[in-house]
């Protein structure tokens, strides 16, 4: 167990952090504590800091709704953390659902179903197109199409109230990145995500790669669920830039040539 945690310790943390605030609004329904109030799109720290999921806001404006000057000041602050540390992020570090698809992911490795799903039947830019059918959708019915429906909120509102519904979410998507499309929800239809991966396209946190020490084992490409932003492995040393990138630091931690590690990136500097 000591030497698990040793050689994973982003994993580990990333667990306790998603498990925590889980807790936390889980402690807030159920005794009262104001910690942190709320649900994953609107939330309060401490019963005076908002907190707003951007997207979901985003998506309230689209559909035409009054939107309060607290959730605006919440979105702002989100939107302002994840520029700086990575939009998708949240996707590794707080999503409940990256649990899920991270368990997927593993099982697909040990049993072999990457080597033989050799070519994806999708592309990864299919989660924009869904972003911007959510806010047509939005536009239209007159609400947020996506929170509507999102696996995400189901999985929450049933960790916090009971799942209900929420069983069934997981279900599915743990069986479709399974069987049926490797990291598919996550990495090719999820619009939250494609969102982040927008808002964090030019933040400062970065993987950074270095060629010469790597000995090109490829071990990073095997477990990132976005390899393609690791276009640079046997190339060049260069800071990983898509928006892509979920931070969740799993190449680091395989990597044993210590060839890939976070750096803030200066974005001021004069090329």
């Amino acid at each position: 167990m000591i030497n698990f945690i040793l050689k994973n310790p982003y994993l580990i943390l990333r667990r306790l952090i998603q498990v925590s605030i889980m807790a936390l609004y889980i402690f807030a329904n159920v005794y009262g504590l104001t910690i942190l109030q709320g649900n994953l799109s609107s939330s309060l720290v401490f019963g005076m800091i908002p907190l707003s999921d951007p997207f979901a806001v985003l998506q309230m404006f689209f559909a035409g709704a009054l939107i309060s000057i607290n959730i605006l000041i919440g979105a702002a602050i989100i939107t302002l953390f994840y520029f700086i540390v990575g939009g998708r992020a949240f996707c590794s570090w707080v999503c409940p659902i990256n649990i899920i698809t991270d368990l997927s992911s593993f099982i697909r490795r040990k049993l072999g179903f990457d080597t033989i799903q050799k070519k994806q039947p999708a592309s990864r830019n299919m989660r924009y197109w869904v972003l911007a059918l959510t806010l047509v959708l939005s536009t239209i019915l007159g609400l947020g199409a996506f929170e509507f429906i999102s696996p995400i909120s189901m999985v929450h509102r049933g960790l916090v109230f009971g799942l209900g519904f929420g069983w069934a979410a997981m279900l599915i998507i743990f069986l479709f990145d399974l069987f049926v499309l490797k990291n598919g929800w996550c990495g090719h239809i999820c619009p939250l995500g494609g969102f982040y991966s927008l808002v964090g396209k030019y933040s400062f946190l970065r993987v950074d790669h270095n060629h010469d020490k790597c000995t090109e084992c490829m071990k990073c490409k095997e477990v990132c669920h976005e390899n393609q932003v690791l276009w640079m492995i046997k190339k060049e040393s260069i800071p990983v830039l898509s928006g892509e990138c979920t931070n969740c630091a799993r190449c680091i931690e395989v990597c044993e040539d210590d060839a890939l590690n976070f750096s803030i990136i200066n974005r001021f500097a004069k090329k």
